[in-house]
């Protein structure tokens, strides 16, 4: 049976010296480690077992979680970041583990509805410091989650909340590779799925994507030149971006980090640039689909419907909850205290999923004629 000491040695051996080593992981607060696990699966396992992990699958990534069961949600999305930067830090020889905890920490804090509820939220708590779901992700793992007696928090390792602040960074250097990894994970895998969502859903069609260069390299790519796709041809397409993408953005790496000559985490926490990075010529390709999925997809009528949804449900429910908390659950009412009541309005409505802020939504504003 393998001890975590033999895990230790065993990354020691294999990883790259610029990776980040779970021997040297530390937490806020002491505790003992696992006999059979490292500090960064110990991490992975408790954040798989949050209530707000669980509720990821019932969030919105594009479309409304009741719309579909084939659309991604936010944990599909969550799954597939996970799955990405996994395969790229196993090629670059980095701590796969660790890139894969902050995969799966790194959108906990989603509202529901999307970006749409991540906007308003934004704006309702103008001057009570904003809401950001980077910012809520972190601090549902160090103060919200309330699963052990003596620490708030999940108490994960240093190294892993380091990978979820991508804000305020000043002082602090360059994120580790692993954490760059899964930033660039989290735009890869959008960009592929929201096409493929956006193809299922018809609310693009081939055609349309027929003068975007990103498009047209990978039709070449596949040999798929008909415009009227079918499902086994839009999995194909979907499947070859993939593994161009990851491609392109692991080799560029490699290339930077022998280039640069860093030879240890703290070198590249020093280093001027971030070093996970696409070549110029797909920066461009994904900029441009950036930008052509903003104009066809995020602000299709349909999808806008929805942001319309999510202003009128989430303002209702903050209303109603900062006018009257007593309708607030026991739990964000005894964080009032804590944390003033604007706050304790705002993590809880950020916690909902979609069906529930719905369900609570037409409990407070029934439909006409009833």
């Amino acid at each position: 049976m393998l001890t975590r000491a033999d895990l230790e040695a065993r990354e020691e051996h294999f990883l790259a010296p610029y990776a980040t080593r779970s021997a040297q992981a530390r937490r806020i607060y002491l505790e003992g480690e696992a006999e059979t696990r490292t500090a960064f699966q110990k991490d992975r396992d408790r954040v798989l077992h949050t209530t707000a992990f669980r509720r990821l699958e019932a969030k919105t990534q594009v479309f409304l979680n009741p719309q579909g069961d084939h659309y991604r949600t936010r944990l599909t999305h969550t799954l597939e970041v996970q799955q990405v930067a996994r395969s790229v830090a196993l090629t670059l020889g980095l701590n796969e583990t660790l890139a894969e905890t902050m995969a799966l920490a790194h959108d906990l804090g989603h509202p529901p509805f999307g970006h749409a509820g991540e906007r308003l939220l934004d704006t309702l708590m103008a001057g009570e410091g904003g809401f950001n779901h980077n910012v809520q992700s972190r601090r549902i793992v160090t103060h919200l989650e309330d699963r052990y007696p003596n620490f708030p928090g999940l108490n994960l390792t240093l190294a892993t909340l380091d990978g979820l602040n991508k804000h305020n960074r000043a002082g602090l250097g360059q994120p580790s590779l692993e954490a760059q990894v899964v930033d660039a994970a989290d735009a890869l895998a959008y960009t592929a799925h929201d096409l493929d969502d956006g193809l299922r859903s018809g609310l693009m069609t081939a055609e349309q994507l027929s003068d975007l260069p990103l498009w047209t390299e990978l039709r070449v790519r596949t040999g798929i030149t008909s415009t009227a796709l079918t499902s086994q041809q839009r999995r194909t397409l979907h499947r070859e971006l993939l593994g161009w993408l990851i491609t392109d953005l692991t080799e560029t790496t490699a290339q930077h980090l022998q280039e640069s000559g860093v030879q240890s985490p703290e070198e590249i926490r020093q280093h001027p640039h971030k070093l996970v990075a696409y070549s110029p010529a797909m920066r461009v390709l994904l900029t441009e689909t950036g930008h052509f999925l903003r104009q066809n997809l995020y602000r299709h009528w349909q999808v806008e419907m929805q942001v319309e949804q999510a202003d009128r449900v989430l303002k209702t429910l903050f209303g109603t909850f900062t006018r009257r908390p007593g309708l607030l659950p026991p739990r964000p009412q005894a964080r009032i205290d804590v944390d003033g009541l604007p706050r304790a309005v705002c993590d809880h409505i950020a916690g909902m999923t979609d069906r529930y802020a719905l369900d609570i939504y037409a409990r407070l504003v029934p439909p006409l004629g009833r």
